[in-house]
């Protein structure tokens, strides 16, 4: 009889792909409703699961709360968890009919004389809130909250009667910005996106990028981020890239860095993927349970940015 020769090695596993540790990620740790949104935009997985999840989240006043946006906690709608539910809705494709005039009747009721939308409404007094979002008594309009909105209803042709003084209040806002900060810049790109005046839209992009570029509020070249102070207010290392200004090609924003720093910028967000599959949360961290809820959130953003830029099939 024959010697038997060494037993063979167990083959190596394949190699894990970043979609697929991505996906394990999100199983492990995501709400349903990321749950389903990944699905859907990485599974093939049906826009009705995504509402459906969504619908847990609504309020009777037609606006949305229950810590849709997890640093907001507490039952009251918000007009940024409002925000939030209408990027969903615009995800999938269903940012249109009866739904949206309800959320635009709760936009109308909460907008500041101006038209506008404050971040955070006193109703969120007694819940908790992170400590770096104020809850005061008389809020202010803020861009920050306005901008994504109104960009959002114009890409999907919503018209309603707040549109017209939102969108006066956004163009106004976005034009005489002088100091800025990321995230406010951010909200400008949203609303110039997708803007119905494209000239005027394009204008008023190539200043803001020049501001950006002036006031140093992106870092083109991650690995030197010490020439690029973090905003006041923000987290240490709270540094926004290329990529969060222009989420895509077609933003309006891509034309302010070159195809260098544009790749460098999707290289560094490919490597932020972490052990164990999910991107980090690279705002301030106040309490667990928001930052377990927004990891999910985040890991979904950084793989629709990757597969814009066609970084990512799937």
């Amino acid at each position: 009889m024959a010697e038997s020769g060494p037993t063979p090695s167990p083959a190596a596993p394949p190699t894990r792909s970043p979609l697929f540790r991505a996906e394990q990620f999100v199983w492990l740790t995501a709400r349903v409703l990321e749950q389903r949104l990944f699905a859907y935009h990485f599974l093939h997985g049906a826009p009705d699961a995504v509402e459906a999840a969504l619908d847990a989240y609504r309020d009777e006043d037609g606006g949305y709360g229950h810590a849709l946006e997890p640093d907001l906690r507490g039952p009251v709608s918000q007009p940024l968890h409002t925000a939030h539910a209408l990027r969903v809705l615009d995800a999938i494709g269903r940012c249109a009919g009866q739904r949206v005039e309800r959320v635009c009747r709760y936009l109308t009721s909460v907008s500041t004389p101006d038209g506008a939308l404050p971040a955070v409404r006193p109703g969120q007094r007694g819940y908790p809130t992170a400590p770096f979002v104020p809850v005061v008594d008389d809020p202010p309009s803020e861009l920050l909250a306005t901008g994504p909105v109104v960009g959002l209803l114009h890409r999907n042709e919503v018209w309603h009667a707040w549109l017209f003084r939102a969108t006066d209040f956004c163009w106004r806002a976005v034009e005489s910005l002088e100091k800025s900060h990321p995230y406010e810049v951010e909200a400008a790109v949203a609303f110039l996106d997708s803007a119905p005046d494209r000239p005027r839209a394009e204008a008023a992009a190539d200043r803001l990028g020049r501001l950006v570029r002036e006031q140093r509020l992106a870092a083109p070249d991650p690995d030197d981020l010490g020439a690029y102070p973090v905003a006041p207010g923000y987290a240490p290392g709270e540094h926004h890239f290329p990529h969060d200004f222009a989420k895509s090609p077609a933003s309006l924003a891509r034309a302010w860095f070159t195809d260098g720093e544009m790749a460098r910028s999707l290289d560094h967000l490919a490597a932020e993927q972490q052990e164990d599959g999910g991107w980090p949360v690279r705002w301030r961290r106040w309490a667990a349970a928001p930052t377990l809820e927004a990891r999910p959130m985040v890991t979904i953003e950084a793989l629709r940015t990757l597969r814009a830029y066609g970084r990512f099939v799937g």
